[in-house]
């Protein structure tokens, strides 16, 4: 391995946990946000589009009919994680529709390994089963609390779906699509996707305009999860699709972390215990990833 490719995995490890801490932030704020899940998904994506989709001609760059279609898988899957995953956050507690979504990296592990040949060791899957144990004790005691709602972890489990469908469609294109083209017309065609969708949700073809101080929230969701999709989708060409898929399993740690902070989600010692395995295990996962790839 050259220097420099060993000075991008480093940065691409950095990226992806950058974003993981990102998506964390983001499913706080989509938990506080007074609009239904559907509506904040096609506005952030709709916004995102408006605002890349000028930056993106102003640089010069025109897009490409073959570019589109080749990003539609990738940006179609999004669309409909991030509407399904936002009405979850809606309606059951943020430690739940986390937790499950923590289940990533089991589909994840498992598509490395037979798809790209990626080296899933026996510590690898040792690490992913102790993480996801610390996951356990985190989702423990949840269903007792008052957010808690069925229909919102079923909700969460199927976007945890959608979400490994993003990533394997994301690896398969990266290294044809730039990162800030590939946001570009993700964010444009997941607006088109989510809008039918936002649509019967309001019962009316004319969605509902946010107030002024929603369209701040937009913007801020833009700009902190929307910015962890950038880094991820950065990474993926620089680190290893069961690397990114184990990170993803910090989202119910941080975010747990900061519903207790934010929303007065209770956390009980064996939670707080739960948080700490898996970060814990993350922190060694990246330490042998970092010295595999020195090596």
């Amino acid at each position: 391995m050259t220097v420099a490719t060993a000075d991008r995995s480093g940065l691409g490890r950095l990226a992806a946990l950058a974003g993981v801490t990102c998506w964390s932030a983001g499913n706080i704020m989509v938990a506080r946000f007074d609009m239904p899940g559907l509506w904040i998904g096609f506005w952030r994506l709709a916004v995102g589009a408006v605002l890349y989709g000028l930056a993106f001609q102003l640089s010069g760059r025109r897009m490409r009919f073959a570019t589109l279609r080749l990003v539609a898988p990738a940006a179609i899957v999004i669309a409909c994680e991030i509407g399904i995953f936002f009405t979850a956050l809606r309606i059951t507690t943020v430690a739940n529709a986390t937790i499950i979504g923590a289940l990533q990296p089991i589909v994840l592990l498992a598509v490395a390994s037979r798809r790209y040949r990626e080296s899933v060791t026996a510590w690898l899957v040792g690490a992913a089963i102790v993480a996801i144990g610390g996951i356990t004790l985190v989702m423990q005691g949840s269903s007792s609390q008052s957010g808690w709602s069925l229909r919102g972890d079923l909700l969460a489990f199927v976007g945890m779906f959608f979400f490994s469908a993003y990533f394997v469609f994301v690896k398969e294109i990266r290294h044809r699509v730039d990162t800030f083209t590939l946001q570009t017309a993700s964010m444009a065609i997941g607006a088109v996707v989510l809008f039918p969708m936002a649509a019967v949700h309001a019962g009316t073809p004319a969605i509902p305009f946010p107030s002024w101080g929603q369209w701040g929230w937009l913007l801020a969701l833009l700009a902190v999860p929307g910015t962890g999709h950038f880094l991820m989708n950065w990474a993926h060409l620089h680190v290893s699709l069961s690397l990114t898929g184990l990170l993803t399993l910090a989202i119910p740690a941080i975010s747990g972390l900061g519903a207790w902070l934010a929303l007065d989600e209770q956390i009980t010692l064996v939670q707080g215990l739960g948080m700490v395995v898996v970060l814990a295990v993350l922190v060694a996962v990246i330490m042998r990833d970092a010295r595999l790839a020195r090596a």
